[in-house]
């Protein structure tokens, strides 16, 4: 599983950053993590909104930290 978190590295973006990590941990999940912080590729993928996460090529959430609920939605 990959997961993309994009955004330029705002508070909002490191909190969706440890609460991915966190859960994924829990849950005993395998995931690659990347982080995109290049304005012009956030752009270039269509996201208007920061923190974004990409789950497996699939924008998940645009503009807003997602809760913990959310990421295991993704992850099962």
């Amino acid at each position: 599983m990959k997961i993309e978190i994009l955004g330029p590295g705002c508070p909002k973006c490191a909190k969706t950053t440890d609460l991915i990590e966190e859960t994924i941990k829990s849950e005993g999940v395998d995931a690659e993590i990347d982080h995109i912080t290049d304005i012009n590729e956030i752009v270039d993928r269509g996201v208007m909104m920061t923190p974004a996460v990409i789950v497996d090529d699939e924008v998940k959430v645009e503009g807003k930290v997602p809760t913990p609920a959310d990421i295991k939605k993704w992850i099962d």
